[in-house]
């Protein structure tokens, strides 16, 4: 399902058009006018949570830098949100992950800047910095495994939450769109089931079967009677 057929989908399941609201930006010598479906604000929430819900494959990013030489901080991405993983990648090619600590264990472990090593510790400064210890002793190549949002559906017409698993956008939009209508309670109720169903088998696909194989684990197998 693309962008185009969600939204029409939407306003057919609801039964309203969602006109279009109007958003006034006053400068000193302007006023200019923003317009902005209520559907796409609906999709993009229902995107955030469904991907607050479940872990997918599709929301791991990948990215190396450099960390200098006497500067103990590393600038996280502009869309990073949570770390998978972060190493150190030496001069040889092989990787030393390092360990995720609190700010003070770091101070207090390292409470030297000046003292330089090899980083093997690391931990969230703020939103867009961690503090690594000890502090670099070189220009040391890392490579960052982290968590952030895929582009919406909204931007980019095609997902893969809208190609491969349409019902979770789907029912997740229609329950943002029904409470934006305050609409019957029964009909919200059966949103929030089929909600529900999809992001369950959702959730078996990205945090069951994305995370094995037949190689060590056996497929799953229904008992017969």
């Amino acid at each position: 399902m693309n962008y185009s057929t969600l939204f029409q989908t939407i306003q057919a399941y609801a039964e309203n058009n969602f006109p279009d609201t109007v958003v006034a930006t006053t400068t000193a010598t302007t006023t200019s006018f923003l317009t902005k479906d209520q559907v796409d604000t609906f999709i993009r929430q229902a995107e955030q949570r469904i991907y607050n819900s479940v872990n997918l494959p599709v929301m791991r990013e990948n990215v190396t830098g450099s960390c200098t030489s006497g500067n103990r901080f590393l600038t996280t991405p502009t869309d990073w949100l949570s770390t998978f993983s972060l190493a150190r990648i030496n001069a040889d090619g092989s990787y030393d992950y390092l360990l995720n600590k609190d700010v003070e264990f770091i101070r207090e472990s390292f409470p030297i800047p000046a003292t330089t090593g090899a980083p093997t510790h690391y931990a969230i400064f703020d939103e867009n910095t961690f503090i690594l210890g000890p502090t670099p002793d070189a220009d040391y190549t890392m490579e960052l495994l982290y968590y952030a949002y895929p582009a919406s559906i909204v931007t980019s017409g095609t997902t893969w939450l809208g190609t491969n698993f349409d019902s979770a956008l789907l029912y997740g939009s229609l329950l943002e769109a029904y409470a934006f209508m305050k609409g019957e309670k029964d009909v919200n109720d059966n949103y929030v089931a089929r909600y529900n169903e999809a992001l369950a088998m959702l959730k078996q696909l990205g945090e069951g079967k994305d995370r094995q194989d037949t190689y060590r684990t056996t497929q799953a197998r229904v008992q017969v009677r």
